[in-house]
């Protein structure tokens, strides 16, 4: 048991509860989104006490040093005294310079930071808006070959920031931006490793990121991308992606519709089974799996079991949502459902 002192005011965490936990027990305002230690919403800052080093594992170690760490990882043995982030530590402007409706779910949004912003591409970065609410998306831009972020948005029914981005953001209008975070990202120094890529519905964003990302870099051994979607016009992009493959050798494109016949460019079935199904032994491989976490936990134990090691298993789950409201059911903004 410890004590926790937020904003002049003491409360008590229960051992083995963590720092968040145990503030949203005491009904203490404090924003968070994943609890997963992914999405950094609930950053907060010690003042007095020790923070465990698992509370500081995803932070920037400039952040790290000021004691800055995750509320929703934190699990005390000692009294802690905590503020509020500083917002100007945390967030950075950034301008909507451009919105491309792809679908009549899907869009794709490019952003100009006020400050530049190094990241990798497959990486992803909160947004929030002038009220406060974050969410996250993946990066599909590259940094050495576009001058602005690029992310790809999902309409959710009853998504707060989806919605927002479809119906009411324009080119000009400003928002807030955090990070980069996120490991998946393609690394140089191997040049002719094989990858695979899975990925359903806006989990393409940071696939094509890395793809892009590892073209570029002169990449000599195999990519596979396989995008997944229920119906087929969940798959966008798909022109521009076979665009991709006709023009590189190793990079080979599979489009995947599991709820209805596929036909034409499309294959039956999902985006996973068919990966594996085609590429049974992936010892040696670096693969990276984007979309909804069912679809992600699965593949991740899969990859592993067909060769891949830990270390080159990449994958980011789209599992954000905004738990003070947890009687929606949707998940909003990153997954589609196969």
């Amino acid at each position: 048991m410890a004590e926790i002192t937020y904003k002049d005011a003491a409360h008590v965490c229960e051992d083995g509860e963590t720092v968040l936990d145990a503030l949203l027990r005491a009904n203490a305002d404090i924003p968070y989104s994943c609890k997963k230690g992914t999405c950094l919403s609930c950053m907060v800052q010690m003042t007095e006490g020790d923070v465990p080093q698992d509370a500081q594992k995803n932070i920037r170690p400039s952040l790290a040093q000021q004691g800055y760490f995750l509320a929703c990882m934190c699990r005390p043995s000692g009294p802690l005294t905590i503020a509020q982030a500083d917002d100007a530590v945390i967030y950075g402007r950034a301008i909507v310079t451009g919105i491309d409706k792809m679908t009549p779910d899907v869009c794709r949004v490019w952003l100009r930071p006020s400050t530049p912003l190094y990241y990798r591409a497959g990486q992803f970065v909160n947004i929030r808006r002038d009220d406060g609410i974050v969410r996250s998306y993946s990066l599909a831009s590259v940094p050495r070959l576009d001058r602005e972020l690029e992310i790809h948005v999902k309409r959710m029914p009853r998504g707060e920031m989806s919605n927002w981005f479809f119906d009411q953001v324009t080119p000009g209008d400003g928002l807030d931006l955090q990070g980069p975070n996120g490991d998946c990202f393609y690394v140089p120094g191997t040049p002719d490793q094989n990858l695979l890529l899975i990925g359903t519905g806006t989990g393409l964003a940071p696939l094509l990121g890395v793809v892009r990302d590892a073209l570029d870099a002169g990449h000599t051994g195999n990519i596979h991308l396989y995008h997944g979607s229920r119906e087929a016009t969940g798959i966008y992009l798909a022109d521009e992606v076979r665009a991709l493959a006709d023009t590189h050798d190793n990079f080979h494109f599979a489009p995947c519709v599991s709820g209805s016949a596929a036909a034409g460019p499309f294959r039956a079935g999902r985006a996973d089974e068919a990966a594996f199904a085609d590429h049974p032994d992936l010892k040696g491989w670096s693969v990276f799996i984007c979309g909804y976490p069912a679809m992600v936990n699965a593949a991740r134990k899969t990859a592993f079991m067909a060769g891949a090691t830990l270390p080159n298993i990449h994958a980011d789950p789209f599992d954000f949502r905004d738990l003070r409201h947890e009687a929606r059911d949707e998940v909003e903004d990153k997954p589609d459902l196969w």
